[in-house]
């Protein structure tokens, strides 16, 4: 009777909980039983280790093998586990040495001739094994991506033969060597493609200076995309901490890229995705679009055209800045602090207001169509501003505008003082801080007080009134918000009907 026990890694959300693989090899008829609350996937590794294992010209026992993957009330899923696998049953059957099993992780898929592939969720699997003080071994094509972990010690390995030279003393892996990627250079559009629109240029800068949420609307083809396009071009660089955040969420859905490393992105789902899709979700729970713009924007273009249901579920994580999905058995908490940019048209047919096309819609109809946004929604957009549609004299006439790079260096300054002050930008700000930064100078107090009782605002519409006219005098390098300030942030809470 032989046993093995050899260590890897599960997902759960951006966590990776260990997972102890244990091999028992006894005499009996063969047989190869896979326990643990395995799904298909892990279960269809025993024919992937069996082939493997033949192909490598190892010995495939035929005894009774049982694979227990433990904690058993943790679901697992994927081809992580072959490579634990396969080792286990190389060490129990006494093929390989197990000497240095208790410094290692294991995490990796094998072909079916021994070569290992990669998996997605490693770069979460490289932070455990870090903290845990182990070294990971991963498949070649994983190991940039892994190696982005700082406090692990990575070993790249080609194929389960590579793997067993290096337990059994003859060829070592070498460790991948950290190599941190420089940021890669902002080659987004720029602001300056932007013709007239000031006030929304305005809105836009003054967005991404405090990371508030933005609504644009007006009729077809006036920039409103093109604004919200070049909002990750206006924001500051991101820090390392970020950029792992966010590299560790792509890792999980499978999309990492070392070329966007430190871009902040973007993200622009259609009209037609589902909750799921937009906030996570699945049997085994996936990241959402609002997790895969973390730290970055996230675009929602023709908002009133989202189902009602799939935009009330952005309430929470706009307010909290994560996003935990419960299913039956299963529970993750995903990183969700996206900023906000939407754009809609004013009616259903796009030309209400319009100075040349008429509007076709009743009132009833452009009612229903805006109704589609609640309340509690809007109450958490902090800038609504319109984009007007501008005569081809004025597009003609307009003078040349600040790039992108001229304005990102103002929203660098402005997000500076914020962290100096107060060691968050200004929108995420919770109610003590508000009243202990934001508070403006008694004319813009008495301004405030007016506008509450004539445009019946709420306390959270309060609040962020103040937390745009702390961004406002940020920029204009106030130590206070003046009545100025406090005027264009109530200007910025104008509600769709203009009032």
């Amino acid at each position: 009777m032989s046993l093995a026990l050899v260590r890897s890694r599960a997902l759960d959300g951006l966590d990776a909980p260990e997972v102890t693989v244990e091999v028992h090899l006894a005499n009996g008829l063969p047989a190869f039983s896979l326990v643990g609350l395995p799904d298909t996937e892990v279960r269809e590794a025993r024919d992937r280790v069996r082939a493997a294992l033949q192909t490598s010209q190892f010995e495939f026992p035929q005894r009774r093998i049982t694979v227990n993957l433990a904690p058993a009330d943790l679901p697992k899923e994927g081809g992580r586990f072959d490579l634990a696998i396969a080792i286990g049953i190389l060490v129990a059957s006494g093929q390989v040495a197990g000497r240095l099993l208790d410094g290692l992780e294991f995490c990796g898929e094998l072909s079916l001739n021994g070569e290992l592939r990669a998996v997605r969720g490693v770069l979460a699997v490289a932070l455990a094994a870090g903290r845990a003080r182990r070294g990971l071994v991963v498949a070649t094509a994983n190991a940039p991506e892994a190696a982005l972990a700082r406090s692990a010690t990575v070993l790249p390995a080609g194929s389960l033969c590579a793997v067993a030279a290096h337990l059994n003393g003859h060829t070592p892996l070498q460790p991948a060597a950290f190599d941190n990627p420089a940021a890669a250079a902002t080659s987004g559009p720029d602001l300056a493609d932007v013709r007239g629109q000031l006030q929304a240029r305005r809105a836009l800068e003054v967005a991404a200076a405090g990371a508030h949420s933005l609504l644009l609307f007006g009729p077809p083809g006036t920039g409103k995309s093109m604004l919200a396009q070049r909002l990750p071009g206006l924001l500051p660089p991101m820090l390392e901490g970020e950029a792992l955040e966010t590299a560790a969420v792509c890792s999980l859905e499978g999309s990492f890229d070392a070329s966007r490393w430190a871009q902040r992105p973007f993200r622009s789902p259609h009209h037609s995705a589902s909750a799921a899709a937009l906030v996570g979700g699945g049997a085994t729970p996936r990241p959402g679009e609002i997790s895969l713009a973390h730290n970055g924007v996230l675009y929602l273009d023709e908002l009133p055209e989202f189902d009602r249901r799939v935009l009330e579920s952005l309430r929470e994580p706009l307010e909290t800045g994560h996003i935990s999905v419960s299913r039956a058995r299963r529970r993750a908490e995903f990183p969700a602090r996206f900023q906000l940019v939407a754009a809609m048209n004013p009616c259903p047919c796009g030309y209400a207001g319009h100075p040349r096309k008429p509007c076709r819609c009743t009132p009833e109809q452009v009612a229903r169509y805006r109704g589609k946004l609640s309340g509690p929604l809007l109450d958490r957009i902090d800038l609504v501003v319109e984009v007007p549609v501008l005569a081809h004299e004025e597009l003609a006439a307009a003078t040349p505008a600040a790039s992108s790079a001229e304005v990102r260096a103002r929203v660098v300054q402005a997000r500076a003082q914020q962290m100096e002050r107060q060691g968050d930008v200004n929108a995420r700000l919770d109610s003590r801080g508000v009243e202990r930064f934001c508070l403006p100078d008694t004319a813009g107090a008495a301004l405030l007080q007016q506008a509450m009782s004539r445009l019946d605002l709420s306390a959270r519409a309060y609040h962020r009134i103040l937390r745009v006219a702390r961004t406002l005098a940020d920029m204009a390098g106030a130590a206070q918000p003046g009545a100025a300030h406090v005027a264009e942030a109530i200007q910025y809470r104008r509600s769709l009907d203009g009032r």
